[in-house]
Order: structure tokens, then C-alpha cells, then sequence
């Protein structure tokens, strides 16, 4: 039986050049242009949890959820933002997001940039150069197989 569930899924979204725009903002285009975000959406957590992430594997040292968590909170009081999206649970949920997509990975309980690499060499390297063109490829295989 064929299931009409995809076997990957990719979104990407275009926005204006980046300029003049804080870390902050940077780390929410790139989830928005990844789709980890929809255009709107109130609840952002996901930004701060890249953006700690981000910051700590600068030094190339992975962190526990916990004190990511810890650090979420302390960015989020930084910012004015509201303290939505913190539980425990939450903040799992969307380290799990980031590592369905291949940004983030967990050894040990434990959670890091995947490879200690910049976000844009992990796109080159995992998206551009990997998913997309399997995408692709598949995508005019099912449009060949209409021909026939």
C-alpha cells in the first residue's frame, strides 16, 4: 500500500536582504525561511533555542536542554518577549524540530549545532547539496511516470 506521507519535506521562504537586522532577528528569518516558523507566528521559542544553540557551539560545547532552557529565559528577559513556550516539554519538542532538520544534534542528552558547523555551511552541505536534489530527482520521476 502507498502511503501519502512524504519521506522528507522541505520548506523554504525568501525575504528581504538582511540588513541592519540584530542577532535575534537573523536567527528568526532563518527559521522562517526554513519553515521551523510560520509568517505571524507569536510563538518564537524555537528562535531563542537556535540562537543559545548557536552561540554555545561557537566554544564547541554541546549543553543540556535544562540550561538551555535556563538561557532561553535569560534572552527572552532580554529582549522584553514574554516567557511563552519555556516548559520543559516545549523546549524538547522543538530541539526535536531542529533535529529533524538536520540543524541540531544530540549526543548523550545533550544538544549542539550539528558537527559544530555555521548554520550556513549545515545548509550548503545538508540541504542544498543533499535534499533538495533527491527532492528534485524524485519530483521528475513522478512527472516522467505521467507520460507513460
Amino acid at each position: 500500500m502507498v502511503k501519502d506521507s512524504p519521506l522528507s519535506e522541505i520548506t523554504l521562504r525568501k525575504y528581504e536582504k538582511p540588513y541592519k537586522l540584530d542577532k535575534r532577528e537573523l536567527v528568526k528569518k532563518i527559521c522562517l525561511s526554513r519553515g521551523l516558523l510560520q509568517p505571524g507566528d507569536s510563538r518564537d521559542v524555537v528562535v531563542d533555542i537556535l540562537l543559545v544553540l548557536q552561540e554555545t557551539s561557537k566554544n564547541k560545547k554541546a549543553i543540556a536542554s535544562d540550561e538551555i532552557k535556563s538561557r532561553v529565559e535569560e534572552t527572552r528577559k532580554k529582549y522584553n518577549l514574554e516567557m511563552k513556550g519555556i516548559a520543559d516539554s516545549n523546549i524538547r519538542r522543538q530541539l526535536k524540530r531542529l533535529r529533524d532538520l538536520m540543524l541540531v544534534e544530540k549526543k548523550n542528552n545533550f544538544y549542539n549545532i550539528a558537527e559544530f558547523e555555521t548554520l550556513e555551511k549545515i545548509f550548503e552541505n545538508k540541504i542544498e547539496k543533499f535534499l533538495i536534489p533527491q527532492t528534485i530527482e524524485r519530483i521528475r520521476e513522478y512527472l516522467a511516470e505521467t507520460e507513460r
